[in-house]
């Protein structure tokens, strides 16, 4: 099969499966350009495994394994419970009885299990390089300057701070600081919806400053709130004054920050047409981390549980075209074989960020702690802790939640 378009085409090979039905084949117009394989190599040592299950064994109800969607299957088997960044955060802090917390994840999370578990309570992360490229997007230092962009244009006392779980500690601190709240993308309308209130309403004067995923932020206020795009502004740390002036800022309703996650970022409208031509039946579900054009292509848009949700309750023998990350596209797979699930992208395979927590780091970290040895104990700042609470407290005081 080819699809052809006037700039590339993917020859798309039969396959058992069809997975990467876009992606077994060479885009020349990518990136990358190489063949997505679509598979991990093996753990090195094949005694891992037992390693690992021999410490965990030894640790007992001294450690509790939390293992977000994303993870790699090798990693997944050993975790107590799964689920998105603050599910996993609170099913850590209704643990008390677990000395050790280890979070198979990305830095911003152990974070949050940090500020909301228990002082006796030690949260471990099993390489301190799983960091979060989108997270990385939002330094304090950048949005305090930000804050003082706004304060100049006269526009600060009528904005609310609102970021994305996917943010680092100091970033939720500095929300709640300033009055905010924090979101998931489950509840970023219920969010958004109370920080304009703080001000007089959706249809008022009022501001929010969204960090720091600009696509969700977007996606939500244009989708779910009913605002234009041009109601929208990007703020860019790297310009001055954002690369905005008085006058943007003051007529802006959502000013977005320049961030994106890098996996759903790389989604395309295109990806949507060529799917779409090369399975007609199909549905495709996104994420909405995803760009506005792509998530207004998509039949469905949601959070990663509702994802799961959809596909849960979908009927034997319909077709889904998944537009998040590879791992759990090729986890929902396996665990659906009734149904035809195709990965969205051509060649993007994995979160490599997310991907650093291996067996080999969760075998060291489980056997480090069974020796007595506290790893990568992930602490946050007393008062960034503090204010970052306020927030996720302010969260969870929301409508629905």
């Amino acid at each position: 099969m080819t699809l052809a378009t006037p700039e590339r085409s993917v020859f798309v090979e039969p396959a058992s499966s069809a997975l990467l039905l876009l992606g077994r084949g060479v885009d020349l117009a990518s990136e990358r350009g190489v063949e997505c394989a679509g598979t991990l190599p093996p753990a090195s040592d094949p005694d891992l495994v037992e390693r690992a299950r021999a410490a965990r064994d030894a640790l007992g109800d001294r450690a509790f394994v939390l293992g977000h969607h994303y993870q790699r299957d090798e990693v997944i088997a050993f975790a107590d419970v799964t689920g998105d960044s603050f599910r996993l955060a609170q099913q850590a802090a209704a643990r008390p009885e677990a000395e050790f917390i280890v979070f198979c994840g990305v830095h911003f999370m152990a974070e949050s299990a940090d500020i909301l578990t228990a002082a006796h309570q030690q949260v471990v992360l099993p390489d301190l390089a799983a960091g979060c490229s989108m997270a990385d997007m939002a330094a304090i230092d950048q949005v305090e300057d930000a804050w003082d962009v706004l304060t100049d244009a006269g526009v600060a006392d009528d904005t609310v701070p609102v970021t994305y779980m996917n943010s680092t500690a100091a970033i939720k601190a500095f929300t709640g600081r300033h009055g905010g709240t924090v979101c998931t993308s489950s509840n970023a309308q219920v969010a958004l919806r109370w920080a304009f209130e703080q001000t007089g309403g959706v249809d008022g004067r009022g501001k929010v400053l969204f960090l720091p995923d600009q696509h969700l932020g977007r996606n939500t206020a244009v989708l779910q709130l009913g605002m234009g795009l041009t109601d929208c502004v990007v703020y860019d740390p790297h310009k001055p004054n954002g690369g905005l002036t008085a006058q943007q800022l003051r007529d802006a309703r959502m000013i977005l920050w320049r961030g994106h996650c890098s996996v759903h970022g790389r989604f395309s409208a295109r990806n949507v047409a060529d799917i779409r031509a090369a399975d007609p039946g199909v549905r495709v579900i996104v994420h909405p981390e995803c760009t506005h054009e792509v998530v207004t292509a998509a039949d469905e848009v949601g959070s990663t549980e509702k994802i799961i949700k959809a596909l849960d309750a979908a009927p034997a023998g319909t077709h889904w075209a998944i537009g998040t990350e590879l791992n759990l596209v090729r986890r929902l797979a396996q665990t659906h074989p009734d149904q035809a699930i195709h990965y969205l992208d051509s060649t993007v395979c994995f979160c490599s960020t997310m991907n650093r927590i291996d067996l080999p780091h969760l075998t060291w970290a489980l056997e480090s702690l069974a020796a007595g040895r506290v790893v990568n104990r992930i602490v946050v700042d007393a008062d960034d802790a503090h204010w970052a609470r306020v927030a996720l407290d302010q969260m969870l005081a929301l409508p629905g939640y």
